[in-house]
């Protein structure tokens, strides 16, 4: 799958999850995508080519009604236009630098051109360092500001939901889409998830974009105080020496002859001995004093180049290249539940779910309900298993008997008209969630049939009872997903459901909860 499809897949994938339907993508555009992709691919080629296949079907019908999203898709980060503008604005920074002065005399300690150097050692250290780095580090760390400001000028003009700039372009398109629709929220919801989606994904291709601007600029900035050496020393008549304090010319002679070795192998010049360098030292008052600086000045070049322009050129290479392997193989995390869902699909297999009711046995009209729901879901195959009900503080005891083995996606069926309580409702979560397969995936559902029969006309206090539930899912780790199962499962919520098992991915083991 290159980069395009799997743009086009995840945009598919914001809209199908975002958990809220939205009027761009309807279940009748999802059921005809399923038909077109199965008869154009069939069931033997691999998962990721018939997600390809689907999202790309599935173009043909969104893009037309999200006219700002589909220009978006059609435009591409302009690296090698970037690359050519940083390098001649660090070229013309570096031409026009003047790092010895007035003075005409080069001090071969001067700081200037021996700071570039270093400073790019520090940083060819710190690359190497970083893999070392990121393995001890317990979570991801942020982008550093100047990775940030590369990011996001890639995405100068493009509207592009780079890693850095997602909040930005979804304000810009959201904006739009929600003064154009009755339900804006509904529009604007799978934006958002989208751009959340895709700047996780593309957090690697955004960070060696960002490197590859820094590497041609630091490439090309060595390559104009070069050109700016050369240039000066065609109309100035410059004088080598040093000068310092502190250093005495033994100690000057062995530090500037292990710097300048590999320049002086190269191009033939051999440096001075150590009286060679104490004739250079300057006096107080000798303002003509030191030696031609010609031969000097070519051994700065070649050290420069050695150290900063052809390193960095190679890292700004390496990282192009990695960027087009990257576009030509793109990877989606296919062991999500929107994905897995995609490859039972196309397998022709069945989902199984387990529903484990917790203090709250479902009516039959309610189990009718669950089966709609599961069907909706996960499709007319979907195998669907109610447990027993686990009585209220039942957890206090032994420990639930596990879901099972073959079970795909557990749910935890709880009563929106019960007060939820980390130290009971909570920690039966936690044991399901700890007793779930390699793979399955949980997620909790309250029924609000039972409290809208009895307080449906009192809004205010169903949100009040939504709000302590979801408080109480944000302990679990696990967002809760409120159904009437008296009514058919609307679209809102098949996405709502989806969208919690894809938390439940990003998260799969949540904290413990402890009474």
């Amino acid at each position: 799958m290159n980069e395009r499809q799997a743009r086009e897949a995840t945009l598919l994938q914001a809209f199908e999850s975002a958990g809220a339907a939205s009027p761009s993508w309807t279940d009748e555009d999802r059921r005809w995508v399923d038909r077109v992709a199965l008869e154009a691919v069939g069931s033997a080629v691999p998962a990721d080519v018939f997600i390809a296949e689907r999202a790309h079907h599935a173009m043909h019908r969104l893009l037309p009604k999200e006219r700002a999203t589909a220009r978006w898709l059609e435009r591409r980060p302009r690296l090698g236009a970037w690359c050519a503008v940083v390098a001649v604005v660090a070229a013309g920074l570096g031409l026009f630098a003047d790092p010895i002065g007035a003075s005409q005399r080069i001090n071969l300690l001067t700081p200037p051109l021996w700071g570039v150097v270093l400073w790019n050692l520090v940083v060819y250290l710190l690359l190497l360092s970083a893999p070392l780095v990121a393995m001890l580090r317990r979570r991801p760390g942020r982008p550093g500001w100047l990775r940030q400001a590369a990011d996001r000028l890639l995405g100068l003009g493009l509207r592009m939901p780079t890693s850095s700039g997602a909040a930005g372009w979804v304000r810009s398109v959201a904006g739009r889409a929600g003064a154009a629709s009755e339900k804006p929220a509904a529009a604007i919801a799978p934006l958002t998830r989208f751009a959340a989606l895709w700047s996780a994904r593309s957090a690697r291709p955004a960070a060696l974009r960002a490197q590859a601007l820094l590497h041609v600029g630091a490439a090309a900035l060595a390559i104009g105080l070069i050109g700016g050496l050369y240039l000066r020393g065609l109309a100035l008549d410059y004088r080598i020496g040093w000068e310092s304090t502190f250093l005495s010319a033994p100690t000057v002679h062995t530090l500037l002859s292990t710097a300048l070795a590999p320049a002086s192998a190269l191009s033939s010049i051999a440096l001075p001995d150590a009286a060679g360098f104490a004739s250079l030292q300057a006096r107080p008052g000798d303002a003509a004093g030191g030696a031609p600086a010609a031969p000097w000045i070519h051994l700065l070049a070649i050290t420069l180049s050695l150290v900063v322009v052809v390193p960095r050129a190679l890292l700004a290479a390496g990282c192009i290249g990695w960027l087009r392997g990257l576009a030509r193989r793109f990877a989606l995390p296919l062991d999500e539940p929107y994905f897995q869902r995609l490859a039972r699909l196309q397998r022709g297999a069945a989902a199984e779910i387990d529903v484990v009711p917790y203090a709250h046995t479902p009516s039959p009209q309610a189990s009718l309900g669950l089966q709609a729901l599961v069907a909706e879901a996960f499709g007319p195959k979907a195998a669907v298993r109610i447990a027993p009900t686990t009585a209220f503080g039942a957890e206090d005891g032994a420990a639930p008997a596990p879901p099972r083995a073959a079970a795909s996606h557990v749910l935890m069926l709880c009563d929106l008209a019960a007060t939820p309580e980390v130290e009971t409702h909570g920690r039966f979560a936690g044991q399901l969630i700890e007793g779930l397969s390699p793979g399955a995936m949980f997620a909790l559902v309250v029924d609000e049939a039972a409290f809208q029969r009895r307080f449906g006309g009192l809004r205010d206090r169903m949100l009040q009872r939504r709000a302590a539930w979801s408080d109480l899912g944000t302990k679990i780790g696990r967002r809760p997903v409120f159904i009437d199962l008296d009514t058919a499962p609307t679209a809102e919520v098949v996405a709502a459901l989806h969208a919690a098992f894809a938390d439940a991915h990003a998260s799969p083991v949540p904290a413990p909860v402890n009474p």
